[in-house]
């Protein structure tokens, strides 16, 4: 067991790991970096989401406003130029230089591979998965194994349903990915959309086809009912409430408002402050469901954007690391 005394939150960070934590082999939480970006259909620059964060981790104070001294559970990530994330980099490399839908796919489902191969070894070590992308596309595979044995609901921060059947012929893109999952893992018995303000017809129809499966918090409706005197807080208790036991959170930092996340490849007006999205991560705590694991994509851009996505990061950390007490 590592020894806290060997480390000084208080000081500036020295360490090269993520957060300017030392190396630990009994780390509660494993981070994959995936810089993989080839699905995206506006900005880019996703792929360098896992490197950005890292370096805006090193200035993140270690005692969480709402989550405490996270960093004793012990948190590590990749290597961001070996194992699974180079791999995954060469991958996204050639699907970028590719015209070819068909072989962009194939690439993405080899990226995939990767992911479901590390989240699975994870998961047998005992250790909380986080994925850190890229694209959303990126943790399909982590979600795929984390629905694979026990049933699983997704709480989903995002501007966008990501449920169409497939985006610019790839059907494992960043706007399909839920769509995959829903199909994919017949063991997700709820997803529940957070910010959602940006969307087709298509999407729609199909949410909605899904019957009490998928649950969808508009931010039009929500706004509205917050204008009428609703509390955020009773809006919040409603979607977490169709939420089973054991839960994954998925973010894409699109779901905050764009002054969050300026260099985000897809960024739509109005969204979660981050006061508000840090306020559900607590009350998904407080209802007392498993966070097993979560992802955060789509960083991209400035220092600033790192340096929220690094916080958001810390807090994911803390939220699962306090509610799943060593169980998946």
């Amino acid at each position: 067991m590592h020894d806290d005394h060997d480390f000084d939150p208080n000081a500036a960070a020295t360490g090269k790991g993520i957060f300017g934590l030392p190396e630990r082999a009994d780390a509660r939480i494993r981070l994959l970096g995936v810089p993989f970006e080839a699905t995206t259909s506006f900005g880019g620059g996703t792929r360098e989401g896992p490197r950005l964060m890292l370096e805006a981790s090193q200035q993140v104070d270690l005692l969480d406003a709402h989550f405490a001294s996270v960093w004793r559970h012990g948190i590590v990530l990749e290597a961001l130029d070996t194992g699974p994330t180079q791999s995954i980099a060469e991958l996204d490399e050639e699907a970028r230089a590719s015209q070819d839908p068909d072989h962009v796919q194939e690439l993405s489902a080899a990226r995939t591979s990767l992911v479901e191969a590390w989240t699975r070894a994870t998961f047998a070590n005992g250790q909380i998965p986080g994925i850190l992308g890229g694209d959303h596309s990126c943790p399909l595979g982590a979600m795929r194994v984390a629905a694979q044995d026990e049933a699983l609901s997704i709480l989903h921060f995002d501007a966008h349903h990501d449920l169409r059947e497939a985006y610019g012929g790839v059907r494992e893109s960043h706007a399909s990915i839920f769509r995959n999952v829903l199909e994919d893992c017949p063991r997700v018995e709820r997803l529940v959309q957070l910010g959602i303000r940006d969307y087709c017809e298509e999407e729609v129809d199909f949410a909605r086809q899904q019957g009490e499966r998928v649950f969808v918090s508009y931010a039009s409706d929500v706004a509205a009912r917050r204008f009428r005197g609703a509390s955020f807080a009773s809006i919040v208790d409603e979607a977490l409430a169709k939420l089973g036991e054991r839960v994954w959170v998925s973010f894409d930092i699109d779901g905050l408002d764009p002054a969050y996340c300026p260099g985000t490849g897809t960024p739509v007006p109005g969204g979660l402050s981050f006061d508000e999205a840090c306020f559900i991560l607590v009350a998904l705590r407080e209802s007392g469901r498993r966070t097993i694991g979560f992802d955060l994509c789509e960083v991209a851009g400035t220092a600033w954007d790192a340096n929220v996505g690094a916080r958001l990061v810390y807090k994911l950390c803390g939220l699962a690391a306090a509610s799943t007490n060593g169980r998946a």
